[in-house]
Formats: C-alpha cells, structure tokens, sequence
C-alpha cells in the first residue's frame, strides 16, 4: 500500500486541509467498524505509540490496533491564526505539532515575500519536518499540495516548497490543488501573485486542479437552494425531482469530528474541494472493481508535460431521500457531471476539445452503467483526433458518506485556456502601469524579469492549449497510406 503526504500551505491551503482531515476520518470511521488499523488508514494516516515518544508502529505490527492517529500533513503558515485554532480545536490530536511552520508577520499578500523571503529563511526547516514525514511513509507516491494562488503565503511559500520537492523527492508525484481568486478579489495584487505562481505551477508540478472561488459560491448556491428548510431560516426550492436527504450536501459537516455548530464562512466552500480530493484518492483508500492509482492520472490525462491542468466537477452535490436509484436518476448524475453548472471551474468544457478525461465512480454503481451514458454523451462530447477513445475509469465501492454514489471527472480540456487569458489580461491591466511592483522589487532576490518571465509562461500556456483547441474543427488530414509494390 503506498502513503501520500499532504502539504497545508497558508489560511485557505490549512482551512481546506482541516475538512480533508474531519472528512477523511468520517469515511474511514464509517467503513472501518472494528477500528483497526489497516492498508486503508495507513494511506493517509500512520498509527502512533505515544507511549513511546510519538513512536510509529509498522503496519505489519500495529495491524488491528490503533494506538492514535497522526495525519500525513505538514502545516504551513506564515500567519500563526489559522494553525494555531487547529491545533487547538477538534482535531488536535490528528496534527504532529512537530510537523507544522508557523511564523506571526504574514506575507502581506506578496508573492515575492512568500516565495524569495520566506523560502530562503525557512528552507532547511521546511526540508526537515517534510523529510520526518516521508520517513514514516513505507512506500511514498504522491505530496498533495493546497493553496490559493491570490495571497502571499499560499502562492510564494506553497510554489517554494513544490520546488523544494522537485529537488528533493524527483521521484515523488506533485499534485496541486490550487485555489484561484475572484474577478472582484478583495487583494489587488492577487493578479501578479497568481500569474507568478503559475510559473512555478507549469514548471515544477506533475498535475494541477485549478479551482475557482467564484465557482465555488456557485455550488454552494445552488446546494443551498435545494436543501430542506431549517428551524431557523426559510425553504428556497429548486427543482431536483424529490426531497433533499439532510446531511447529504457535499458542503455540510454533519456527524462529523468538528460538525456544523462550530463551521466557518467558508467552509461550505472548503468541504467542497476536500471532497474532490476524497474521491480523487478513494480507489487508493479503499477496495473497488476498477481502481485508478494515482499515477495513473497523469499517465493518462497529461499527454503534453506542461498542459497538466486538469477541470473538475462532481455530482451530486446532495442526495435525494429517495433510497432507490433508477437508471434515469444515475443518468442525470453523469449528465450533471458534464454541465457548467458542475464544475469548480467557470467553463465549459462540453463546447471545447477533450485531450482526455477520468471518470472517477463512487458507490453502488455498475460497470455497464458507466459504459451506457460513455455512450450516451460521447456525441456531445469532442476529443481530440488522435485520442478518441481517451475515457479513464475508476470505481470505488465506497460511497461518501451520506450518500448512495457520486461521480468526479478530471478532464484536460482546451477550454482553460479562457480562464488563463482572463487572469492574464487582470495581471496586463496592472503590469502596463508598474502598479505595486515596488512591494515585489524591494525583496531580496526578486527582480523585474520575474514578472516578464512569468508572463511569457502563461502566454504560452494559453497559446498551446488554444493551438490545440483550433484542431478541434479543422482536425490535419489523416497520414497517407503507404503502397506496397510488387
């Protein structure tokens, strides 16, 4: 069985980290009855003595005993806030306190800060408490990166150290789950923080989910109006075709370790994206009939090393209090998957060119139904000439808690390509007239070509997935047959 290490970088990179931790523990909890310590713990959690001076017991020897469980997470914040209510609150005991860097100043919403001035102060420490986790890993395969791209710590600290990692761990996937600003973000420099952490992103990472915030208000939106009413507020309807099951939303916390009487404002939005990283890895957590690794997603959606951003959706966002789940209804969920409305990007990838895509199945699901809406939407659907049949499947037995299935699709898509011209053009907007660049060139070994190269990056991000894109209705003629002579 092999680990993964999550890496918590500054307050969102933390805060989305803290429901992967509370969300995790309810799937395993609801699976695991006898609470043994197993393969499927082993993936996230390791198992401790703490008799023993925070001593790590080996699966083989710790196998149907659990002693206390420690995540495999390093913390990271240069704003002690968000760290420290975690290492006070509910989950506590989850988190090595050896395992976390906090400082008190902050980045200031400054990449350079983050990146330049943070780094270099704290490399060696971040290279220990990162080195302390992966020894307690028997077969290490994956880091899972969170951070927002519009602060300064999220974007300088969290790109520094998936550099660090490259250096480090070569052999050792990097995922990141990167969270993007709104159009109307309240940081004005958000746009130079996220085009200079692009860079890093296209450079150094194996494989990126881009995540907007804006997106995510969306979906908990719609979950919001859909769901039954409480005590204390009004019913607001949509049309879902029954009543809501309570607690199914994939934004609540219901039953779980921290629960909903102590939630913060954002997170509904946070559950949101811990919920994405909860499938992607089900098929390593637990037993299915067609489990994806995940080196399997890049072997199968990164054609082109640099073009490993990858668009996510899920469904359902809720469970119907239905129990019985007709064709019609699985249907739809896969028919949702492949909406706008659905995915945690504000795109549409239905109206662009799938390079390829991953469905990722969860529950009690069976092969031929994922094989009927394959069929059913690949018309609608338009990949690329020379991957046609670019389809990943996996299935997990084990559904989310609260609910019967649910679906999540990775998709290389052309279509992100508008989202990076979007974010470019804000970072144009500022750059044309020097504004704030002062805050980034008074660093140390920050310099302007940072910003030019940083640009050029993106420009040629965009640039090969519209190429790309441009193929998908003037696909090149098919290569001439050779003729045998005799």
């Amino acid at each position: 069985m092999t680990q993964s290490i999550v890496v918590q970088v500054g307050q969102c990179g933390n805060q989305i980290g803290c429901r992967f931790w509370d969300l995790a523990l309810r799937e395993h909890a609801a699976v695991n009855k006898h609470g043994t310590y197993d393969e499927s713990l082993s993936s996230f959690f390791r198992n401790v003595d703490d008799r023993y001076e925070d001593a790590d017991i080996p699966l083989e020897q710790g196998r149907g005993k659990i002693k206390s469980l420690k995540a495999r997470a390093v913390l990271v914040d240069m704003e002690e806030g968000v760290v420290s209510e975690m290492m006070k609150g509910p989950l506590r005991e989850v988190f090595d306190f050896k395992q976390l860097l906090t400082d008190v100043s902050g980045a200031g919403n400054n990449w350079a800060v983050g990146h330049k001035m943070y780094g270099s102060q704290y490399r060696e420490q971040l290279s220990d408490i990162i080195r302390r986790a992966a020894e307690f890993c028997d077969c290490l395969q994956c880091f899972f990166i969170l951070h927002s791209m519009g602060g300064g710590t999220g974007s300088g600290v969290g790109t520094f150290i998936l550099n660090l990692l490259e250096d480090e761990y070569p052999d050792v996937y990097r995922f990141v789950t990167a969270v993007y600003p709104s159009i109307d973000d309240d940081v004005i420099t958000s746009p130079y923080n996220s085009v200079l952490a692009m860079r890093e992103l296209t450079e150094k990472a194996d494989c990126v989910l881009p995540i907007e915030n804006q997106a995510l208000v969306g979906l908990v939106n719609k979950i919001n109006q859909a769901l039954p009413p409480t005590k204390t507020g009004k019913r607001m309807y949509t049309s879902v075709g029954g009543d809501v099951k309570r607690g199914s939303a994939i934004s609540a916390a219901e039953g779980g370790v921290v629960g909903q009487a102590n939630e913060k404002p954002f997170d509904t939005m946070n559950n949101i994206v811990a919920n994405l990283l909860l499938n992607m890895t089900s098929s390593a957590r637990f037993e299915g009939s067609l489990n994806v690794d995940l080196n399997e997603i890049t072997m199968n959606l990164v054609p082109f090393p640099r073009l490993h951003y990858l668009v996510s959706s899920q469904s359902p966002l809720f469970t119907l209090s239905d129990v019985n789940l007709p064709p019609r209804r699985l249907d739809q969920m896969f028919s949702d998957a492949f909406s706008r409305d659905y995915q945690l990007l504000r795109t549409d990838p239905k109206h662009s060119l799938y390079l390829a895509c991953a469905l990722m199945v969860r529950g009690n699901v069976e092969v031929s139904d994922v094989r009927r809406n394959i069929e059913r939407l690949k018309p609608s659907l338009k990949f690329i000439h020379w991957n046609t049949e670019g389809w990943k499947t996996g299935m997990c037995s084990v559904a989310p808690v609260g609910q019967s299935h649910s679906l999540l699709t990775l998709a290389n898509n052309t279509c992100i390509h508008n989202n990076f011209t979007e974010l470019k053009d804000r970072f144009v907007k500022l750059y044309k007239r020097k504004a704030h660049v002062h805050h980034y060139t008074t660093v140390d070994g920050m310099e302007m070509s940072d910003f030019s190269e940083s640009l050029e990056s993106i420009n040629s991000i965009i640039q090969e997935y519209s190429d790309l894109e441009k193929q998908m209705n003037n696909p090149p003629p098919p290569e001439p047959r050779l003729q045998v002579l005799t």
